[in-house]
């Protein structure tokens, strides 16, 4: 598998990833939300081009696709991340891993100092993610509680606490 940045011949294909990956998700008869929420993320201003990446197979074809965007504490620049999908054909071989690997590597290289998800508790946590109230961040529904998680990076500074405000196509869901 090969991990780069998504390029324009992939939306479609992505868009394609997200529609499989959250199919089983989706109230029946529905189509699932995530990919719509992706390409409004990418006509966004919050949309960072060297977070979005993908996983190729040995043959080109994208298995995979994860994205972080501009997202923030209490007014201090952070990252959103999701969705994260993987085609059902090749979900449980590693490629949700390392897309994770590879977006959070990228995003520390970028100097972002946290990254911030709504997401499975037994998944995230093995890429670092902890309660994102460990951290003094506040999710922006109450409900999420700990399904809402954050992952310091090198950047991190401990006063960046607050609440938390994704990008604007997250929260028109």
């Amino acid at each position: 598998m090969l991990i780069r940045r998504e390029v324009a011949g992939d939306v479609a294909a992505i868009h394609q990833v997200h529609a499989e990956a959250f199919a089983a998700q989706a109230a029946p008869g529905t189509t699932p939300v995530e990919p719509g929420l992706v390409d409004k993320l990418r006509e966004s201003d919050a949309w960072i081009p060297e977070l979005s990446m993908v996983a190729l197979d040995l043959e080109g074809e994208v298995m995979g696709h994860v994205v972080c965007t501009r997202a923030h504490i209490a007014g201090t620049p952070a990252l959103g991340l999701g969705p994260l999908g993987v085609r059902a054909g090749v979900q449980g071989q590693g490629v949700g891993h390392a897309l994770m690997h590879a977006v959070l590597g990228a995003a520390d290289a970028l100097g972002e100092p946290v990254v911030v998800l709504l997401g499975h508790l037994d998944y995230y946590p093995r890429f670092g993610f902890r309660p994102a109230a460990d951290y003094g961040i506040t999710p922006p529904v109450p409900e999420w509680g700990s399904h809402f998680q954050a992952r310091t990076l090198t950047a991190y500074d401990p006063s960046i606490r607050g609440e938390f405000v994704y990008a604007k196509p997250f929260m028109e869901l």
